[in-house]
């Protein structure tokens, strides 16, 4: 199927084309048409599968049909966690809405409110937000919600990952009852299905892949390793030239900064974003990674949610999360709209366990690379699910077993 069977208008067929897109992701081509039936839709979708243009296209075409009389009036909000999703998903309105006349603007917390305001006075179609800054602007009565005909809420597993559940609930009681809804979450627990149940009407699901299940072409591996030569892996790994560049992750900002640090110090060319990096730092260190001006960025997860690089072969688990949903997301950054990708993870004694449950999650076992430099034989051998909180090695205890099924990590980073 192509765009051109979806009923698109014009101006949208014509932007799609400007940016290379002929053949809509499995999710586009579900979402869409229902989306243009006015529907509400559930998505569970991961990330990379294409579900920001699988509701900004619908969404314009649909303010395109039907527009506003000259009041400025917002009438589409996007609500999205982290301030690099927000502008990721800005830049695609204007990708896709280039020909049309409809205005966006973007607004997050971390920098001065000013300029949003100013852009909300002079007249917003279609805002991009995250729920601090909203909340924020609304109380000060620069933004109101009263005229809002279609609700985007994205990444929703997310915002509860974040502690956002109840500033997303204030804004939505600010909503006009009647209007559209569209839902979006890589995974469906609990309290984001009670969420999707108050914010849609008779919704129409939409699920490209089961949740928390990781992308088929993506070649995952790990590598067993003592802690303290996880550095030492790492530069072995990158003496490979073909990787051009690759994105860490950490659990720490700490950990960030120092892996950046002594990585540069080796000679090799790397940036650390985490959620202590300025707004301006965080933009410029994934500019210079986009522009392969970095070959490494090493990133904590919050920092890394908004990073949507097409070509990006190589993600690496420095440390591994000790939330097993949080792996799915990490290795979704690579193997992105179809393409191929690959996900190496380092996992010394105390992270086993980590590694056990998410197998358990994905339902695959990941395949250990053995004898590498820093490989640990004794490793291959001991049962996952043994208790690997002490080195055999070191007989150290890892300080970070006893929150291993708290969010602890994924809250502070």
């Amino acid at each position: 199927m192509s765009f051109n069977n979806l009923q698109l208008i014009e101006p949208v067929l014509q932007a799609l084309g400007k940016e290379g897109y002929t053949h809509p992701t499995p999710i586009q081509e579900k979402a869409i048409p229902a989306i243009l039936q006015r529907r509400d839709l559930l998505g569970c979708a991961q990330t990379g599968t294409g579900k920001t243009a699988a509701f900004t296209i619908p969404i314009l075409q649909l303010m395109h049909g039907h527009p506003e009389p000259a009041q400025n009036n917002i009438r589409a909000l996007i609500l999205t966690p982290t301030r690099e999703l927000a502008i990721q998903i800005g830049e695609s309105i204007r990708a896709y809405g280039r020909f049309l006349p409809l205005k966006h603007h973007v607004i997050f917390g971390g920098v001065s409110q000013h300029s949003q305001v100013q852009a909300v006075r002079r007249g917003v179609d279609i805002l991009v937000a995250t729920p601090g800054r909203l909340l924020d602007l609304m109380q000060q009565r620069h933004i109101s919600l009263s005229h809002i005909q279609f609700f985007v809420l994205d990444e929703a597993d997310r915002m509860l990952d974040m502690g956002f559940v109840q500033d997303v609930k204030r804004i939505i009681s600010r909503l006009p009852a009647k209007r559209q809804t569209l839902f979006f979450s890589a995974t469906m627990p609990n309290e984001i299905k009670q969420l999707a149940n108050i914010l849609l009407t008779d919704p129409v699901k939409v699920e490209v892949t089961p949740p928390a299940s990781t992308v088929d072409m993506i070649q995952q591996s790990v590598y067993y390793s003592e802690k303290q030569n996880k550095q030492a892996l790492l530069e072995n790994i990158l003496q490979d030239q073909s990787i051009e560049t690759v994105l860490v992750f950490t659990q720490m900002k700490h950990s960030a900064d120092r892996l950046a640090k002594n990585l540069n110090r080796a000679g090799i060319r790397t940036e650390a974003i985490h959620g202590n990096k300025a707004q301006n730092a965080r933009q410029n260190a994934l500019a210079n990674f986009k522009a392969k001006k970095t070959r490494v960025l090493v990133a904590t997860d919050i920092a890394a949610r908004g990073i949507d690089i097409d070509d990006l072969t190589h993600v690496i688990n420095y440390e591994l999360p000790n939330v097993s949903e949080t792996y799915v997301h990490r290795i979704g950054r690579t193997g992105r709209a179809g393409a191929s990708g690959i996900a190496i993870s380092f996992c010394d004694w105390s992270e086993k366990i980590f590694l056990s449950d998410i197998q358990k999650l994905i339902k695959k076992t990941i395949p250990a690379v053995k004898g590498h430099p820093y490989d640990v034989p004794a490793m291959h051998s001991l049962p996952p699910s043994a208790n690997t909180s002490a080195s055999p090695v070191s007989g150290r205890r890892s300080p970070g077993m006893g929150k291993r099924y708290g969010r602890t990590f994924s809250q502070r980073a």
